[in-house]
């Protein structure tokens, strides 16, 4: 009597995004260092905290910052770090400092950290609209009920 062999087959499961279920979380970054604070933000809207992380669909969640105004960075960078963009017209770069950049537009310092840490795609563009930064302590996402996410 010869013994049945059983076929174990294994299978990647690959998430789409209707399977998904999208929660919004709510960061302090206040006194954050704005690395740090990046890194898990990035994470948490890529999705890489699940269990069914598929790199090539949008799994990740919805995170709100608030008190971008109070953002913290290390050593030398608030004198020396600028962020530049040009204008397209001939001579048109554009050089702002990092206290300029946070007197004037608290929120594009953080946005821009986790975009450059997204991916380059249509993709990485798509992630950047689960992305909510307030300077302030008020955001109108009350209703979405954010749970607390600690750095």
């Amino acid at each position: 009597m010869k013994r049945a062999i059983e076929k174990s087959i294994r299978t990647t499961k690959f998430m789409h995004k209707e399977d998904t279920t999208n929660h919004w979380y709510i960061v302090d970054a206040k006194d954050k260092i704005l690395g740090r604070l990046a890194t898990k933000v990035a994470s948490v809207i890529r999705g890489k905290h699940k269990a069914h992380f598929t790199p090539n669909t949008d799994t990740g969640d919805f995170v709100i910052v608030i008190n971008a105004e109070k953002i913290k960075v290390t050593g030398k960078r608030p004198t020396k770090k600028e962020y530049k963009h040009h204008t397209l017209y001939p001579g048109g770069q554009k050089i702002i400092s990092f206290k300029d950049m946070l007197a004037k537009h608290p929120e594009r310092i953080i946005t821009d950290a986790v975009s450059g840490m997204l991916p380059k795609t249509r993709l990485g563009k798509s992630l950047n609209t689960k992305l909510k930064v307030y300077a302030g302590e008020t955001h109108p996402h009350a209703s979405q009920q954010p749970i607390n996410l600690t750095i």
